[in-house]
């Protein structure tokens, strides 16, 4: 495999986490990989061979071409019929809404075509462009120009909505929502219902996400020995805490997931 990532312009790098690229020629020898939940949105290009996403065990559906990948809120599996040859859009969790008035809580879990999301004609202008780049910092320039275009067109991000957010990405997910909002029941209720619409999920299962990518950092990187110790760096209340919020998201184990061959991509991703 080979995976790339690349910085955004300045102009988009408080909205734009980072571009990434994989190539991975067919082997008829590849198993299924498991994508888990990163609190991101991305927005993908695929100039390789058709992806299996798997629906159950044995059934699938092919992604998109060009399409957005909505929060998720649970792991999933897929699997190349080909090559693989794509290049992505990292979006932080309060990004991608500035480009799109649908509500994203209907995107969730879902991959929907540039298509659906943006004017048919541009949506078409955009993916060809993609596809007749050259090379990545050509297909790079190309979504930037088509980033920056959509920003004078911005949709407003409430200011409770970036708080909450920033302060989830500072501290890893670790705060508790009645700590941000003070016990205020009524910012309560008003932070999911812009969370629902401006970035899909709620806070709670943000939060979770967030802290699931700090968790898979210090797993992946060896930068805590144990079990135990990753639990206390994440703030988690004991090790069963740990194992049940980590399973509960990504559908196996801390241990089942190291070393296996279905988490390899994702493993990748956070190395």
């Amino acid at each position: 495999m080979n995976y790339q990532t690349y910085k955004p312009h300045k102009d988009l790098e408080s909205i734009v986490k980072f571009y990434w690229t994989l190539e991975v020629p067919f082997d008829s020898k590849n198993q299924k990989q498991k994508i888990v939940p990163d609190g991101c949105i991305e927005m993908t290009f695929n100039f390789g061979d058709k992806i299996k996403r798997f629906t159950s065990e044995t059934e699938f559906i092919l992604h998109p071409n060009a399409m957005v990948m909505g929060q998720r809120t649970k792991s999933f599996n897929i699997l190349p019929v080909g090559n693989v040859d794509s290049l992505a859009i990292c979006f932080y969790p309060i990004g991608f809404a500035n480009f799109v008035k649908t509500p994203l809580e209907n995107l969730v879990d879902k991959e929907i075509p540039i298509s659906e999301l943006f004017e048919q004609s541009e949506a078409y202008e955009l993916e060809q462009q993609m596809i007749q780049a050259i090379d990545t910092q050509k297909r790079i320039d190309t979504i930037e120009n088509f980033l920056l275009k959509k920003l004078h067109e911005k949709n407003t991000i409430s200011n409770i909505v970036k708080s909450t957010v920033n302060t989830l990405l500072k501290t890893n997910g670790t705060t508790p929502i009645n700590v941000l909002l003070k016990e205020d029941i009524s910012k309560r209720r008003q932070l999911e219902r812009h969370f629902k619409k401006q970035i899909g999920i709620s806070p709670k299962q943000l939060s979770k996400a967030i802290r699931l990518q700090a968790t898979l950092n210090l797993m992946l990187n060896k930068k805590s020995e144990t079990l135990t110790d990753i639990a206390y760096e994440n703030e988690y209340f004991d090790q069963n805490h740990f194992i049940k919020d980590f399973k509960e998201l990504v559908g196996v184990t801390p241990k089942q997931f190291l070393g296996n061959e279905n988490m390899t991509l994702s493993s990748l991703f956070y190395k």
